[in-house]
């Protein structure tokens, strides 16, 4: 085991009294035959903002469509205490689990607004009657939104459909936001932004699982991190600790030393 593992084999529970929202151990997940995550233990509380960085392939986004209920799985996996392993999607969606996907899979044709009223379907379910307040919270964090709301999805740039990505997703008024490579193909500005709208997204006691290959920017936001290599978690711990480890600045952090 190593020092950064052996920190984190106390479990967040033990360490400060409360239970974790999600928490997964002996996680198993693939496609068919293929099995791609092989034992994956993760626990995050209320709030925080845990991180899984690795190289492309590694099985990160499987570790999300697991999460959310996109493909069998086996091992424990409990959302505040309740077993999720029988649920279905929409059964998850409606705990406050969401998923944001590495394609964003928006409706093109349709409106800002429209594609955000959408993303409202749990709250709909709920009868909660917010629907309004919800949107004006995610037009106050994302400004750019509010101007191009009458605007076709499919004529925002990059960095503005991922706005509306996250903001649908924040419409259901979710417990658990799960982010699947929210910096893809974006230019470093964007880049920025969109992370420093991330950090901000705790202060809303939103827990966040955020996938990423920009390991600097997802451990500078990050209050947990792990690495995850080959379907298996090879280093986890602070991020803060993480970021300094020698192992993750060489394989992951090397490019990215001047900026």
């Amino acid at each position: 085991m190593t020092t950064l593992q052996a920190e984190r084999a106390v479990a967040p529970a033990a360490a400060t009294g409360t239970a974790p929202l999600l928490e997964m151990t002996g996680l198993r997940a693939g496609y068919g035959k293929a099995v791609v995550l092989q034992g994956l233990a993760l626990a995050a509380r209320a709030g925080e903002v845990v991180t899984v960085i690795g190289p492309n392939g590694a099985g990160k986004s499987t570790l999300l469509n697991a999460l959310m209920g996109l493909l069998p799985h086996e091992g424990s996996l409990r959302f505040d205490g309740q077993d999720l392993q029988q649920l279905t999607l929409e059964e998850r969606v409606m705990a406050g689990i969401a998923l944001v996907p590495e394609k964003r899979e928006l409706f093109g044709s349709m409106s800002v607004e429209d594609n955000l009223l959408l993303g409202g379907w749990r709250a709909h379910k709920l009868r909660r009657r917010d629907a309004p307040q919800q949107m004006e919270r995610v037009y106050g964090l994302f400004p750019r939104l509010k101007e191009r709301r009458a605007q076709a999805a499919g004529t925002l740039s990059g960095g503005e459909r991922q706005m509306l990505a996250i903001g649908r997703a924040l419409m259901s008024g979710p417990r658990l936001l799960m982010l699947d490579e929210p910096s893809l193909g974006l230019a470093p500005l964007v880049v920025r932004e969109i992370f420093h709208i991330i950090a901000s997204l705790r202060d809303t006691g939103v827990t966040l699982l955020l996938v990423e290959q920009n390991a600097r920017a997802a451990l500078q936001v990050a209050d947990h991190g792990h690495v995850l290599e080959t379907g298996e978690f090879v280093l986890h711990g602070p991020a803060a600790t993480l970021a300094t480890d020698p192992r993750v600045i060489d394989t992951y952090l090397g490019s990215d030393r001047k900026d």
